[in-house]
């Protein structure tokens, strides 16, 4: 897929589709099938059950009876799943009017799109109780049987979904699609804790080789990967694929896989602004896988192997064979593709070169801009640690400054004691004096009341210098 000419990473539109030349996205999970002719090829190979195997006392059995024995078990088995979701066709209980039948497909019909709380709404209606039902029956037993394989329960849910897309079969497939959609982000949600990241498959372990792996790329640059960066004219400051990265960190914290779906365009569209900020040319699909395999390296997002096969195996197959969800989502296989294969040719290194750099032997190359970056920051530490010491500095004067400030104000608390003290004495004696004699009491009353009036000036003035003091 990848060849040395030009760039290290280089891919093919025609790459991208399915081998089986169907017109669909292929993935590398599927080796460069779509999920469609995956299925059609998977299902015949896969390992028969022993109590299904045809019986023939000896006989040989030929590869055309095979087959019919394989259809007919197959019919069996949707069989027993619409009875078991929907009830037999002659139970008098799941039966419903023709005219429920049509409000229930009018308000399905009805719905924006992204509307997932109308959708909710219309299907707990009373018309649409068949429907509901199916629903709640099939997620009861998939929870009730969690312990199957998850390859069976992604065959369950896949054959769910086309089930319950066969009574939307008048609807035109923008109208199937929209309310699908809602189906799968219903259903997912409710069972991501069952089947994701499941016990009977090897997903945990290798999305620690994946982390691992990627950490120990963490010293390839973008220059290695020909991703256009900003010059030095340009005003940018930061990186301009932070946005991206944050976009796919968030995928793991989505439980439906159309909302990882959506994470990884999000991410996309950030690759391709980052990209027509770097360079003023339009990005081609090179530069576009590129960034994207920088993004992936400098974001190393949580469970990134387990929330791709989560959506290969739970996801509705038009998301990941067609559209613009289906490119993007193949590039990213196709990015972690390279990145379990990166190789030194592939980054314009020697072996000897690559060798190095994985052994941390060798680091890369430091840009003039990154040196400029570092002195300034230096610099801006150095100017930050003087302002500090001389912030510092005038702390302690400061407190010199309280501290003898402190001292005064208790020195003139004692001076106004001692001089209120004294002029206490001197009225209190006045006072005395003035006492003998009523007539000269009564002249003296008004002295006394003036008395009376400084002392409590005298008074207030000793008690708010102890408020000062405090």
């Amino acid at each position: 897929m990848w060849t040395d000419k030009h760039r290290g990473i280089r891919v093919t539109q025609e790459e991208l589709l399915c081998r089986n030349a169907c017109g669909y996205y292929g993935n590398p999970a599927w080796h460069g099938l779509c999920s469609k002719c995956w299925r059609e090829k998977a299902r015949p190979t896969g390992a028969p059950r022993q109590d299904t195997r045809p019986k023939n006392d000896g006989i040989p059995v030929t590869f055309s009876k095979f087959e019919e024995k394989k259809n007919i078990e197959k019919g069996h088995r949707i069989n027993t799943m619409r009875r078991l979701f929907w009830g037999s066709p002659s139970s008098p209980k799941r039966q419903e009017s023709s005219e429920d039948h049509t409000k229930a497909l009018k308000a399905f019909q009805s719905l924006e799109p992204g509307d997932f709380a109308s959708f909710l709404k219309v299907l707990r209606s009373p018309p649409s109780q068949r429907l509901q039902s199916q629903c709640t029956a099939f997620l009861n037993t998939v929870e009730a049987y969690h312990d199957l394989p998850v390859q069976k329960q992604s065959d369950l849910v896949q054959d769910f979904y086309m089930s319950f897309a066969e009574h939307f079969s008048s609807f035109s497939e923008a109208h199937v699609t929209q309310i699908m959609e809602h189906v799968e982000k219903l259903t997912m949600t409710r069972l991501h804790k069952w089947v994701f990241c499941h016990d009977s498959c090897d997903d945990e372990q290798k999305d620690l080789l994946l982390q691992r792996r990627i950490r120990s790329l963490n010293w390839v640059t973008p220059q290695m990967l020909d991703v256009p960066f900003p010059d030095k004219s340009t005003t940018v400051t930061t990186d301009p694929f932070l946005p991206a990265i944050t976009a796919i960190i968030e995928m793991d914290a989505k439980r439906a896989p159309q909302d990882k779906l959506a994470c990884v365009s999000k991410c996309s569209h950030h690759v391709f602004e980052a990209l027509s900020i770097s360079n003023s040319e339009p990005a081609n699909a090179d530069d576009f896988l590129s960034g994207l395999i920088y993004v992936v390296l400098k974001a190393n997002p949580p469970r990134l192997h387990s929330n791709v096969q989560y959506v290969i195996r739970f996801g509705l197959p038009h998301s990941l064979m067609a559209g613009e969800s289906g490119y993007y989502f193949t590039n990213l296989s196709c990015a972690v593709a390279f990145i379990e294969k990166l190789d030194g040719p592939a980054l314009n290194l020697s072996p000897e070169e690559f060798e190095g750099y994985m052994l941390n032997q060798r680091t890369p190359a430091v840009g003039e801009k990154r040196q400029k970056t570092a002195s300034e920051t230096q610099q801006l530490l150095e100017e930050l640690k003087g302002r500090q010491e001389k912030l510092d500095k005038g702390m302690d004067t400061l407190n010199i400054q309280l501290q003898n400030w402190v001292q005064t104000v208790h020195s003139q608390l004692d001076e106004a004691t001692s001089q209120f003290a004294r002029v206490q004495k001197e009225i209190m004696s006045q006072a005395d004096v003035s006492h003998g004699s009523s007539s000269s009491s009564q002249d003296a009353s008004p002295q006394g009341d003036d008395k009376n009036q400084f002392l409590q000036v005298l008074t207030d003035q000793h008690a708010g210098l102890k408020d000062t003091d405090c």
